[in-house]
């Protein structure tokens, strides 16, 4: 019982920590400053849009995973898990690698007077790195769940793919997909390392909350009231993510 309440609180007693630094009767004047509007605009406009190209390509590539054969699903499996465990700040060099002046889809989009490096895109893309794996990990295990009997059935019918997919597959996984795509969101507006590396932090353009609270406390943008605002701000949407999630989930306690 000891360590393992010593471990709980190492994870809750700074978090109360932060708590307790906010000025309370500032909060609404904090985070309602300029700088903090924009980054927080910025922070939900950007993850909201990679949220959904997360969706476009993610739901796909979590069918193929589902469906696979065992070891081919592994090997696909184990490719979308890999940004999970890299630290964000090779995610932001590998991307700068690729989009970068001298990369390899960088040099030729300069040939058309493209440049996506320190622009909005860069945070969407960055975004989009590192939230996909969410996405895919937990609508593909909602799909393996549900088997494929009930669409062996449908086919039998004479039921065609689409038909299938839309009446049969989707429906049953949609509690995974939900948690998913909320999953997915909490990620990419929580995003740091590689969108700091990879679209840099200029105001208004690519300073999102995690990077306006760290500039905060480096002394330069928003003052550190604000950050702390913006660190409860986030705080809350991560609860928020998970009682959803939780809400989702098959059989949860309503």
């Amino acid at each position: 019982m000891i360590p393992a309440f010593l471990g709980l609180a190492l994870l809750v007693v700074p978090l109360s920590a932060l708590v307790a630094r906010v000025e309370w009767a500032t909060l609404w004047r904090d985070v309602t400053t300029p700088e903090a509007l924009s980054a927080l605009g910025l922070s939900l406009g950007t993850g909201a849009l990679a949220t959904l190209i997360c969706v476009v390509f993610g739901v796909p590539l979590a069918l193929l995973i589902a469906r696979s054969r065992p070891r081919t699903a592994a090997i696909l499996r184990a490719a979308v898990t890999v940004p999970l465990v890299l630290p964000p700040m090779v995610g932001g060099v590998a991307l700068l690698f690729l989009f970068g002046r001298n990369g390899w889809l960088g040099q030729l989009l300069a040939e058309f007077g493209v440049s996506i490096t320190f622009t909005t895109t860069a945070v969407v893309l960055a975004q989009t790195f590192v939230a996909l794996p969410f996405l895919v990990l937990a609508f593909e295990g909602a799909v393996r769940a549900t088997g494929t009997d009930y669409e062996q059935t449908a086919a039998a019918l004479g039921a065609g793919r689409w038909t299938i997919l839309a009446r049969v597959t989707l429906p049953l996984a949609a509690p995974g997909l939900v948690a998913g795509v909320v999953l997915c969101f909490a990620r990419a507006i929580g995003e740091f390392g590689a969108t700091a590396l990879f679209a840099g932090n200029a105001p208004g353009v690519t300073r999102t909350m995690p990077l306006a609270i760290y500039t905060a406390f480096n002394g330069a943008g928003v003052t550190q009231g604000t950050a702390v605002a913006l660190s409860l701000l986030l705080l809350v949407t991560a609860i928020a993510v998970l009682l959803l999630v939780r809400a989702w989930r098959p059989g949860s306690v309503r």
